[in-house]
């Protein structure tokens, strides 16, 4: 294995704790099951990234069992072997420098519409000020190689959306960093639900484009603090 630079070596250590931690909120979200499941995070200025290791439990994860690869997926530090996603977050860095994690979920009612292919409209204001658009659906591919990641980075290129449903699979969502890529996770999960049960009533209208657009600026670009401190809820 190639040995971490030196000068990264405090960032890589950061980002173990912050991408282990964070695993636990895909448990407190109720977006995962048994080992399903991963988050990463991109090393700044190293092709590196730190993700979960395969097969571990959640109540097994430690900073030091997450996995250093390079953005091509192969190892460069750790103990354990790389999710068996690690080819297809290496995939969307590669592609998409401006992408500092990735997250892969199978929450119940997103991956329900992944099931079915069908995008979920952009018919309420938290999906407006999240997403910005529908949030689409990418091809159907098979887990092993980096055809995911070729279909995520396809789908999301020029999109608002920081989430995708994989068709067929679940959830990936994409973010500056580890933080907000599970937030986009969380909230694609929440909208999922609540456009499914909305549904079951009747049709369900996608909100205008021009309010999408109006919701979207004002949540990216007006809301919350403006400091360093980022309050979370849309209508906080």
């Amino acid at each position: 294995m190639t040995a971490i630079p030196a000068h990264h070596a405090d960032t890589v250590a950061r980002l173990r704790r912050e991408v282990c931690a964070l695993h636990a909120e895909l448990i407190r979200w109720n977006l995962v099951t048994w080992t399903s499941g991963n988050i990463s995070a991109r090393v700044p200025g190293a092709d590196l990234m730190v993700i979960k290791p395969s097969g571990v439990t959640y109540d097994d994860l430690t900073p030091e069992s997450m996995v250093v690869c390079d953005l091509h997926g192969t190892p460069v530090e750790g103990a354990h072997a790389p999710s068996s996603d690690t080819d297809a977050h290496a995939y969307v860095y590669r592609a998409m420098p401006e992408v500092g994690a990735v997250v892969h979920t199978h929450s119940t009612y997103a991956t329900a519409w992944a099931a079915r292919g069908e995008p979920i409209p952009c018919a309420i204001t938290a999906m407006a000020d999240e997403f910005g658009a529908d949030i689409p659906v990418g091809p159907f591919a098979l887990i092993g190689g980096d055809d995911i990641g070729k279909g995520i980075a396809a789908t999301l290129a020029g999109h608002r959306s920081p989430a995708v449903l994989m068709r067929g699979h679940g959830v990936f969502t994409i973010g500056r960093d580890a933080k907000a890529a599970v937030k986009a996770a969380v909230m694609c999960e929440d909208v999922a639900r609540t456009v499914h049960l909305a549904r079951e009533h009747g049709p369900v209208d996608r909100l205008p484009q021009h309010h999408i657009d109006a919701l979207y600026d004002r949540y990216q670009n007006v809301y919350g603090q403006r400091g360093p401190r980022q309050e979370e809820g849309a209508d906080s």
